[in-house]
């Protein structure tokens, strides 16, 4: 899958698109934008310009040129990936050719002129648990002598998310209301969140359909796995600590779950597949249906994630965004993407172009690795000492919290997902 799009020594003719962080264009995500409130439109992010290619179609590869007309990416999904291929390389083409310069110039929208949408009609949401080292770490808060459930190295566990809360970045948080259940209370109360948090997740995006009843083997997977987004499933502990048993997630979760625009597509990442980590010594095998010699060995996907925040004090002071966690997802993932996919539809779930599935919060072994504000303050317990003397152990109103994500590998140029941000608002 890696070919000359890939390669490290490309530029492209755009302005500011050679150095920049995100969008060089070795990546070229897609998204649906519109300017003015004009309609919305396809594009591919490339430095500080979008390429509109819903505009640009009549000069792109026949097989898309319909699915660009339309204002969501689920169409363009739906085909074959080989579709997708033969765009990303025909708009590399356009964007590295000193000739087509002229040509294409027209087409290109500066970045801050555009609002972004969310990228697909999302079908279903569903949200896994497999950052092993994020549900050790809560484990341990409720559960010291045990953290880990007898079934977490056997099986992938998620569950089924609220697709209509799903958001684009930039969307206000409002904290969420619900029932709270204080321990030394005899009964619960009816009031905002106080143990707001955030969760460090990479969303994957479902490419082609499958029918009721059939199954994706392992092997295939990456098949139907058509780009990633970052993903931010805001929770609420207090709310969630009282209502999960003995179903799971409700309130605590379906309040606003937040994602990034723009789709770092499959063939982009390309590079950036490595080697899944060993089990350690003494834990099951996978059962059959999840095993693949190929997975294992390119299964895993190298990205460095972090988050940031800023609160309204920092904000008035000046004071740039504290970064509050730094890690990677190869590190983090105790099953891979193609077998979360497949466990999905192990049972014979339908899975359709534009569906989410979340990979839980990805967190790391080491120190300043959490993907959680329950785990970076032990439950509360260790206030985090922000720029300018202030202190959190969960968000309060005004914070603005924002994930970042870079692929990187050596040998290759570095691309990013763009922004995942939330500003939290007061309760309605």
């Amino acid at each position: 899958m890696i070919d000359h799009t890939h390669d490290v020594g490309a530029s492209s003719w755009v302005p500011g698109a050679n150095e920049h962080p995100d969008f060089p264009v070795q990546n070229l995500p897609l998204g649906v934008f519109s300017v003015g409130g004009g309609e919305r439109r396809i594009g591919t992010a490339i430095g500080e310009h979008v390429l509109d290619l819903t505009e640009l179609a009549p000069k792109l590869p026949i097989p898309v040129r319909a699915a660009l007309a339309e204002p969501t990416l689920n169409a363009l999904f739906a085909l074959p990936g080989t579709d997708r291929l033969a765009l990303r390389q025909a708009v590399f083409a356009l964007l590295t050719s000193e000739g087509k310069q002229h040509r294409i110039m027209p087409f290109l929208k500066p970045l801050a002129d555009c609002t972004l949408h969310l990228p697909f009609r999302i079908g279903d949401y569903t949200d896994f648990y497999v950052g092993i080292h994020h549900a050790t770490a809560i484990g341990k808060l409720f559960r010291p002598d045990n953290p880990l459930l007898p079934n977490y190295k056997h099986v992938p566990i998620g569950y089924h998310g609220r697709a209509s809360s799903v958001r684009v970045s930039g969307t206000p948080v409002v904290r969420p209301r619900g029932q709270i259940k204080a321990p030394d209370a005899d009964a619960p109360a009816h009031a905002p969140a106080r143990r707001l948090d955030c969760e460090l997740e990479l969303g994957v995006w479902i490419a082609g359909d499958n029918d009721l009843g059939t199954t994706i083997p392992v092997d295939l997977a990456w098949d139907r796995i058509g780009g990633l987004t970052l993903l931010n499933d805001w929770s609420a502990r207090d709310i969630q600590a009282w209502e999960y048993q003995p179903l799971g997630p409700f309130l605590a979760k379906n309040f606003l779950t937040t994602i990034s625009p723009w789709v770092v597509t499959t063939e982009a990442l390309a590079p950036f597949r490595v080697a899944q980590s060993p089990r350690p010594d003494g834990d099951p095998a996978p059962l059959p249906y999840l095993q693949s010699a190929d997975d294992q060995t390119e299964g895993a996907l190298s990205i460095d994630l972090g988050i940031t925040l800023s609160t309204a004090a920092m904000r008035d002071k000046g004071l740039a965004p504290q970064r509050l966690a730094q890690g990677n997802s190869a590190d983090a993932m105790y099953w891979t993407v193609a077998q979360i996919v497949t466990h999905h539809a192990s049972g014979g779930c339908d899975l359709h172009a534009g569906d989410l599935l979340g990979t839980g919060t990805l967190s790391g072994q080491a120190k300043g690795s959490e993907g959680s504000l329950i785990e970076l303050t032990e439950g509360g317990k260790r206030p985090l000492v922000l720029a300018g003397g202030e202190t959190r152990t969960f968000l309060e109103d005004g914070d603005e919290l924002a994930l970042v994500a870079h692929a990187r590998r050596e040998g290759y140029r570095s691309i990013g997902f763009g922004p995942c941000v939330g500003r939290v608002v007061p309760a309605a």
